[in-house]
C-alpha cells in the first residue's frame, strides 16, 4: 500500500493524481518499480507500446517456456485515487518476489499496462490491445486534444512503433490473472474482502437527441408546447424503472445537454446519453431495444422527433471457468468465503480473454468509492489478496489439468 502511495506521487498535476498514456510521470513509475526489483533478481523492460514487462530471473523468460501473466494498468483518470490499476501491479510484484519461481512449471511475467482508462485519446485498453494484436492503424492514428496521435506519442516516448507486432503474445502464454479493486459497493455491502469475478458485463452506449420546438417560456401555454426536455425527462424515468425491474441490469443517463439552454426558453433540442450494462448480452440488448421503443412512443405522443446513435456495443466477457474455480479455491484457502461477482466496469482482463484464459480477483472498495482521491483499500484485504495469489500459483503448479492445457497450448 505504501508503494501505491509512492507511485501516486508521479502525476501530471501538482495537487492530484493524473497519469495518462506515455506521459512523463509514467517514466518515473517505470524507474521506481525497476528500483524495487533488484533485491529479488528480477528485471524490467518497456515494450513498444509502453507496457512495463517484468520477468524473474533477471535473464528473462525463456522463449517458448509456458508463461503466466499477472498484472494491471499504471495509468489513471484525472483526480484519481491511489489504487485503481496500480494495486494490481504492485500485488503482482509482491507475488513475484515471494514465490519460488524455480519450482513452478511455468514462468511468471508481470505486466504494468501503459493504458486502460482511455483518458488521453478516448481509446481505452491501448496496452492490452497491443498484447492481443489489435492495435491497428486506425487506433494508432487517434489523436489527443493537442493533435498528437498514438503513434506519435509512442515515438515521443522513445519507443519504436515498427516493433509493435513484437508486443503481441504467443502461444507460450497460458493465462492472465488480474487483481483489481472492485470500484463499487457490492463487496463492502456483503462484508467480503475478496470477490471472484465470473464475467465482465457487456456494455452499450448510445446518444439520443429529442427534437421539439424552441419557444418563449412565458407566452407558450403548456398544451401548445413541444418541449424536448420534458420528453427526455419522461424517457429518463422509463429507463430507470426498466433497470430497477431487471436483476443485475444497470442503466444510466449521465449526460444531458439542452439547447439553447436559457432559463426563459423552451428547449428545442435535448441530447442525452444512455449507458446499459449486463452480464447477459441478450438481456442487455433487450433493455436497449426497450429504451429505443419507449423513446419513439414518447415523441409520437408529444409531437416531437427522436434520433439515436450507437456509440459502443461491447459484448460480455466470461472469465475462464477453470481459472474461476481455481480462484474460488484460493480465496477459500486464504480464509475468505468465496463470493462470485460480475464486473460492471471494463478491465484489461476482458481484452486478454480474447487470446488466453483469464481471471480476475476483486478487492473490497470501502464505501464503493473509486476514481476519486477518497478511494481506499483495507490493509487486511491486501494481505488476503497476497495469500490468495500464492495459493493460486501453488494450485496451478500442481494441477494436472492446467499442465494439460499448457501442453495443448
Amino acid at each position: 500500500m505504501a508503494r501505491c502511495q509512492i507511485l501516486a506521487g508521479f502525476s501530471e498535476d501538482a495537487a492530484s493524481i493524473r497519469r495518462t498514456f506515455l506521459s512523463p510521470p509514467m517514466r518515473d513509475c517505470h524507474r521506481e518499480i525497476a528500483r524495487w526489483l533488484a533485491p529479488f533478481g528480477a528485471a524490467s523492460r518497456v515494450d513498444a507500446v509502453g507496457n512495463l514487462r517484468i520477468a524473474r530471473p533477471a535473464a528473462g523468460v525463456e522463449v517458448g517456456a509456458p508463461r503466466l501473466l499477472i498484472g494491471s494498468h499504471l495509468d489513471t483518470v484525472p483526480n484519481a485515487g491511489a489504487y485503481d490499476g496500480v494495486l494490481g501491479v504492485v500485488l503482482a510484484l509482491a507475488l513475484l518476489s515471494a514465490v519460488d519461481v524455480g519450482k513452478l512449471p511455468f514462468a511468471i511475467e508481470v505486466v504494468g499496462f501503459s493504458e486502460e482508462e482511455g483518458v488521453r485519446f478516448g481509446k481505452p485498453f491501448i496496452g492490452s490491445r497491443a498484447l492481443v494484436g489489435r492495435l491497428d492503424e486506425q487506433v494508432l492514428s487517434c489523436q489527443d486534444g493537442d493533435g498528437i496521435s498514438i503513434r506519435q506519442a509512442i515515438e515521443d516516448f522513445g519507443l519504436n512503433p515498427a516493433e509493435l507486432p513484437q508486443v503481441a503474445i504467443e502461444a507460450d502464454v497460458v493465462g492472465y490473472v488480474e487483481f483489481h479493486i472492485e470500484q463499487g459497493p457490492v463487496l463492502d455491502s456483503v462484508g467480503r474482502p475478496l470477490g471472484v469475478v465470473e464475467a465482465i458485463a457487456g456494455q452499450s452506449r448510445l446518444e439520443f437527441t429529442f427534437t421539439g420546438h424552441a419557444n418563449h417560456a412565458g407566452t407558450t401555454p403548456m398544451n401548445l408546447r413541444y418541449d424536448s426536455v420534458a420528453a427526455a425527462a419522461e424517457w429518463i424515468s422509463v429507463v430507470e424503472r426498466r433497470a430497477q425491474s431487471s436483476a443485475a441490469l444497470v442503466a444510466t443517463v449521465g449526460s444531458i445537454h439542452a439547447r439553447p439552454g436559457a432559463a426563459n426558453v423552451i428547449a428545442g433540442e435535448t441530447q442525452v446519453s444512455l449507458d446499459v450494462r449486463h452480464e447477459s448480452d441478450e438481456a442487455r440488448n433487450a433493455a436497449v431495444d426497450y429504451c429505443v421503443r419507449q423513446a419513439e412512443d414518447i415523441v409520437a405522443r408529444r409531437g416531437l422527433k427522436v434520433r439515436w446513435t450507437v456509440l459502443m456495443d461491447q459484448r460480455a466477457v466470461p472469465m475462464d471457468p477453470f481459472l474461476v474455480s481455481q480462484v474460488e479455491q484460493a480465496v477459500a484457502r486464504a480464509g475468505c468465503d468465496p463470493f462470485r461477482i460480475v464486473s460492471g466496469a471494463g478491465h484489461d482482463a476482458m481484452i486478454m480473454a480474447e487470446k488466453v484464459p483469464s481471471a480476475m480477483i476483486f478487492l473490497r472498495t470501502p464505501g464503493g468509492i473509486s476514481h476519486d482521491p477518497a478511494e481506499s483499500v483495507e490493509v487486511g484485504d491486501v494481505a488476503k489478496a497476497i495469500d490468495c495469489g500464492l495459493h493460486l500459483l501453488d494450485q496451478l503448479a500442481s494441477s494436472s489439468e492446467f499442465q494439460r492445457k499448457n501442453q495443448h497450448a
